[in-house]
């Protein structure tokens, strides 16, 4: 059975595996993101490319990163987290390594593993929306990753939704990550702990509104509290509302929602599912796209990286 490396890079760590046909990683390897240094990151992913490469007979590799990756999957045009700009990642993964190697951007390769092995695996148009720190996405039209002209297209959490809203990590104002976020989940919690209400927030947080976290407030809401259910649902509703949009766009079969936020489950599928059903057009008179949890977790960048370096 044919073996290929997928390598995830985020802003923290780089995931490595070593994926077989089927989906399945039979092998890993880690490392902490020298997210400052350029240079560094590219040393590190050849370095965990090699370990594994050493131990396995593997035929290629697929590099899924965070950024604007051009549209011959070679270069990294731009990530911000990761201090890239213009760095010919492929060429110098597969010159040092041996092995073909395609680069990815990070939420299209885990859009790929979840419609090739996850959740949307018995579609051929999906999309993809991760609820973590930001909003990525990642779009499948027809069994293809659509790309756009550029090779940049799906930056789905950048659709702005508020016209002058609130500022984004990107720098613009308005964009949907900056409301249907774990960040933006956050700031409206540490915003509501001064109401009666957030007495329990509160107190998980040391009685210090400044330490609340994502997390926090998904725990909480798991456990009955009222506000951090209503926060929650609030995240939904704006996830819902994009969704609308999308679906006018793209047309897809299923939504597939991963990320950290989704560990809330149907307190944020709900209002979710309430929102796109609102803000469909001709809703009720054409198929409806279905809403699922992602199932690939953490792993659905390297699978998806690694799948994409066969096709």
């Amino acid at each position: 059975m044919s073996l290929t490396i997928g390598v995830d890079v985020g802003g923290t760590k780089i995931a490595a595996g070593v994926v077989d046909e089927k989906g399945v990683i039979g092998a890993r390897a880690r490392r902490e993101t020298p997210s400052h240094d350029p240079a560094a990151i590219v040393e590190t992913i050849i370095e965990v490319t090699k370990e594994l490469a050493d131990r396995h007979d593997v035929e290629a590799v697929g590099v899924g990163s965070a950024g604007f990756i051009d549209s011959a999957r070679s270069r990294v045009l731009f990530a911000p987290n990761l201090a890239w700009r213009d760095v010919p990642v492929r060429d110098q993964v597969a010159e040092a390594t041996g092995l073909p190697t395609v680069v990815e951007n990070d939420a299209n390769a885990a859009a790929w593993g979840e419609f090739r092995f996850g959740a949307a695996e018995d579609v051929d148009d999906m999309i993809l929306l991760t609820i973590g720190t930001g909003v990525g996405g990642g779009v499948v039209l027809d069994g293809q990753i659509y790309r756009g002209a550029h090779g940049v297209a799906a930056e789905l959490g950048h659709m702005r939704v508020v016209p002058d809203g609130h500022l984004c990590g990107c720098g613009l104002r308005g964009c949907l990550e900056a409301y249907a976020s774990g960040t933006a989940l956050v700031r409206e919690a540490r915003e509501a702990a001064s109401l009666p209400s957030a007495e329990r927030l509160l107190e998980l947080a040391g009685g210090d509104a400044q330490r609340i976290t994502g997390p926090m407030v998904t725990e909480l809401a798991n456990a009955g509290d009222e506000l951090a259910i209503v926060l929650i649902a609030e995240v939904g509703r704006w996830l819902g509302e994009a969704m609308g949009s999308f679906t006018a766009v793209f047309d897809p079969a299923a939504f597939v929602i991963g990320g950290g936020v989704s560990a809330a489950g149907d307190l944020l599928l709900r209002p979710a599912e309430e929102a796109l059903r609102k803000h469909t057009t001709g809703a009720g008179h054409r198929p409806e796209p279905e809403v699922r949890v992602a199932t690939l977790g953490n792993d659905a960048g390297v699978i998806g990286a690694a799948d994409l370096a066969r096709v």
